[in-house]
């Protein structure tokens, strides 16, 4: 099986694997500057709560690079640093793990007047937080272990693997472990409309690692749950807050909604850093909405005509009272989830 990696720092250049060209072609960019990385984030060429946030970190670095040949006054670069922060915190505004990133390379060029060398101080956070979202997607596929005692059906929505993720994914992850354990008997993948990465992405890294999994349109999944042939219902997240409300890709609400009311269990896998503890109910949870071309067609083909009034949430929210548990890194939590309680106060 052939690993794509989505994201590759080195010689001072961000490549980042281009996901609107998939599944027909692999074509990586190579972004120097931050705007850059903005606008890759922005326009979809890389997506996915934990991996944005591994790509602004980097954005990061690169408006170093760029500061730096210009002056090395402290204050200035500090400042300018600061302003590329926060360009790049407005790049998608639901998933908390970009602000989260952000805020630790924030934290280090806040401390970092005394630097000899900003753009390594910074490249080692980046790294870090790289090397840590990777180990939490491991601890995670490892804990969601403990939901498979038997072979199941599971039904997942969007894009939460390896081209999600610096690692092996958050639900898909799980579905990954799963799979190595033999405790895989069919995955349902909606195409997850409109920018399909269900259809897309999720099955490209499915057939890749040999996964049986069958593609689906988005409503058929609550008839499929009718009919009895889902026994699990796994998905990612983009923000979670105190009462487990969470918000992910628009559709979760109608899945989870359904399994509600057949009783199927329906856990949400994401690392800690999908947490905003700060936000009591999803209420607070800022959702982005995207442009009416993603919605009137896809690519030339046009499918509506051209001046249709259209509304594109791009995620909706899920009520807490609706989610059996969330996976995570420090194991399967229930909430209300506290600040000060383990295992976020060792955050």
């Amino acid at each position: 099986m052939s690993v794509l990696r989505p994201l590759i720092f080195e010689s001072g250049k961000l490549r980042v694997l281009d996901q609107r060209e998939l599944p027909t072609k692999e074509v990586y960019l190579e972004l120097e500057t931050a705007e850059e990385v903005f606008e890759a984030i922005r326009s979809m060429v890389l997506r996915g709560a934990p991996l944005i946030g591994v790509a602004a970190a980097y954005g990061v670095v690169l408006a170093a690079q760029e500061i730096l040949q210009k002056t090395r006054e402290p204050l200035t670069v500090q400042e300018e640093l600061l302003e590329v922060i926060s360009r790049l915190r407005q790049s998608r505004p639901t998933a908390v793990n970009l602000q989260w990133a952000l805020d630790r390379m924030t934290r280090v060029v806040q401390t970092g007047l005394a630097s000899t060398d900003w753009v390594i101080q910074l490249l080692q956070e980046a790294r870090a937080i790289e090397d840590e979202e990777r180990a939490r997607c491991e601890a995670i596929a490892q804990h969601g272990l403990a939901l498979f005692e038997r072979p199941l059906r599971v039904l997942t929505i969007c894009n939460t693997g390896r081209l999600a993720t610096p690692g092996i994914g958050t639900a898909l992850g799980v579905i990954y472990q799963a799979h190595e354990m033999g405790k895989i008997r069919h995955v349902w993948v909606p195409e997850t409309r409109p920018w399909l990465q269900g259809a897309r992405l999720t099955t490209y890294e499915l057939q890749n690692a040999g996964v049986p999994f069958t593609l689906i349109v988005d409503s058929m999944a609550p008839v499929l749950m009718a009919q009895g042939e889902v026994d699990l219902v796994i998905v990612g997240a983009d923000r979670i807050a105190r009462n487990g409300d969470t918000a992910n890709k628009i559709g979760t609400f109608a899945l989870a909604l359904a399994a509600h009311q057949f009783g199927i269990p329906f856990y949400v896998a994401a690392p800690l850093s999908s947490f905003d503890l700060s936000l009591e109910t999803g209420a607070g949870i800022p959702i982005e909405e995207r442009g009416a071309q993603e919605v009137l067609g896809w690519g030339a083909c046009r499918t509506a005509p051209p001046n249709a009034p259209v509304l594109n949430f791009a995620f909706d929210v899920t009520p807490g009272a609706w989610i059996t548990g969330f996976i995570t890194e420090s194991g399967i939590l229930t909430p209300p989830f506290s600040p000060s309680s383990k295992p976020f106060a060792d955050q």
